[in-house]
């Protein structure tokens, strides 16, 4: 059995971050699972498939010609790490994410990337449905305007311009649809660490997820 954490949480919650420290900090692979509805949604866009035709969107996930090297995100060959991290394609992301077939789809693909010497994995069904027998599962929130703040500053670093209410607007409106779909809804896993890090620094958050981990793996080293 490959050893797997589970991230979860709502948008800017900070899962990402955690995802990628904890992996580099146990030398793990780690999984965006993320960036696959991103570029489910992204392709579908580019495509002029309708987000109200269920089988159209997962005909686009099954085809879906798709590469992660390194640091970049390729899509038909085409670098996109910087298209899919728009606020754009993070609500696309988020509709075609509520069609059952395109979970469906992409199930098998995120299962796979659980390989030695294990995976940490940030979405928001990691825990629930992709990864129900993880040791550890972990549940990130935060308030919705903390987490436009934290979106702000990553898109303005990026140098992509952005406006603060009509991102607070945003997270809104995707935590909703998130937490209502019919497939996989956005939640807590059942014995999930939660950590709420409105005030919490990014080293807090680590630490104790760091706690969690020691305790299901006493043999890490971490």
């Amino acid at each position: 059995m490959v050893r797997v954490v589970t991230i979860d949480g709502p948008s800017g919650s900070g899962k990402g971050t955690i995802a990628r420290l904890l992996a580099d900090r146990l030398g793990w692979h780690c999984l965006d699972s993320g960036a696959l509805y991103r570029l489910v949604g992204l392709a579908a866009d580019r495509a002029g498939v309708s987000f109200d035709d269920p089988v159209a969107l997962e005909a686009v996930a099954r085809g879906l010609e798709a590469e992660f090297v390194g640091e970049r995100v390729l899509l038909g060959g085409e670098d996109v790490g910087l298209a899919i991290r728009t606020e754009q394609a993070g609500n696309l992301a988020s509709k075609v994410a509520a069609v059952p077939g395109v979970r469906a789809a992409l199930l098998d693909w995120q299962r796979a990337y659980a390989r030695p010497p294990g995976l940490v994995a940030d979405g928001r069904d990691m825990g629930t449905v992709v990864f129900p027998d993880a040791p550890v599962k972990v549940f990130l929130t935060a308030d919705a305007e903390e987490r436009a703040r934290r979106r702000h500053k990553q898109l303005l670093e990026k140098g992509i311009s952005a406006n603060f209410a009509h991102l607070v607007a945003e997270i809104r409106e995707r935590d909703e649809r998130d937490r209502s779909r019919a497939v996989a809804p956005l939640k807590a896993p059942a014995a999930a660490l939660e950590i709420e890090s409105t005030a919490l620094p990014i080293a807090g958050v680590l630490d104790r997820v760091l706690e969690r981990v020691r305790s299901a793996f006493p043999d890490l080293a971490v």
